[in-house]
């Protein structure tokens, strides 16, 4: 069936905050309420930002009804990954129960199929699953690159309804865009505000986790075509940006949202948690930027 839920705007790809070790449910639950009003589109589950690769099946989907009950139904869509194909599609049937509007699906990790095996692997996905698919390329986590001609060839898929663009292809990202078939989102920060001006429907951005309003917003006049108030709210956030990937993703925004005292500082090894000198110019790039109404 063709989709017609609406990914555009602003979506978080939700940390998971750690307690001795366990899932912090308390902390999750109140990262959620906090995010939740702040002109956000929805909630991304256990995707990489989450540490979804280290948490058991049972830990995602306790993980997911958290988020749903605290999330004042805001569209939810759930992180899947993996390289066992009919593994992965008994889970996606799994999801069949939960009220989501989407699965964010990678090509296979590990084992880097043919261009028609990463059709297969998608397509199969799209058929299991309840709720439209959107494709995540993302090659320097899986090893495996989605040619241009792939992921068009994949737009033709009812079921199959937007990209999250980390391919760091900008030919690739233009052919999408011009195709309009899939609802194009930025999965790489800093190209948020060029994405988005050429005709792209939003982001999925771990950086908002922090300045949500202003990273809203800056999306809201974009798709309007207000270019110089979005391009003065976003003046100083690339340099934030780039320090929140300075060490891996979820480090650096892990020790800025425990510093402002929503989580612990914990992630799952052989993820790290970033350094303190890390810690020390994010709080102050942070603290040097004004709420939007004073931008």
């Amino acid at each position: 069936m063709a989709s017609t839920v609406d990914f555009s705007g602003l979506w978080i790809p939700l940390v998971t905050p750690f307690r001795d070790k366990a899932v912090d449910h308390h902390a999750l639950a109140g990262l959620v309420k906090y995010l939740a009003p702040k002109g956000v589109a929805g909630f991304v589950v256990c995707g990489s930002t989450g540490e979804a690769a280290a948490l058991s099946e049972a830990e995602q989907l306790a993980v997911l009804d958290t988020v749903q009950q605290h999330a004042n139904r805001l569209p939810l869509i759930m992180g899947v990954s993996g390289y066992h194909l009919p593994k992965t599609l008994a889970w996606v049937e799994s999801l069949a129960s939960k009220s989501l509007a989407g699965v964010l699906v990678s090509a296979p990790c590990y084992i880097r199929p043919s261009q028609s095996g990463l059709v297969h692997w998608f397509e199969a996905i799209a058929q299991a699953s309840a709720v439209p698919l959107v494709v995540y390329d993302i090659p320097y986590r899986t090893g495996a690159v989605l040619q241009r001609e792939t992921l068009l060839q994949l737009a033709a898929n009812p079921n199959i309804a937007a990209i999250k663009d980390c391919g760091g292809d900008a030919a690739k990202t233009a052919a999408l865009l011009a195709d309009g078939r899939l609802q194009v989102l930025t999965g790489e920060d800093l190209q948020i505000f060029s994405a988005v001006t050429q005709g792209g429907s939003g982001a999925i951005a771990a950086s908002a986790h922090v300045h949500t309003e202003r990273f809203a917003t800056i999306i809201e006049l974009l798709t309007r075509g207000d270019l110089a108030k979005a391009r003065a709210l976003w003046s100083g956030l690339p340099e934030l940006i780039e320090a929140l990937f300075a060490e891996p993703n979820p480090g650096p925004v892990k020790a800025l949202l425990a510093h402002h005292g929503l989580m612990r500082n914990e992630l799952r090894r052989p993820m790290m948690e970033a350094r303190a000198d890390s810690l020390e110019r994010l709080v102050r790039l942070h603290d040097g930027m004004g709420p939007v109404s004073n931008a």
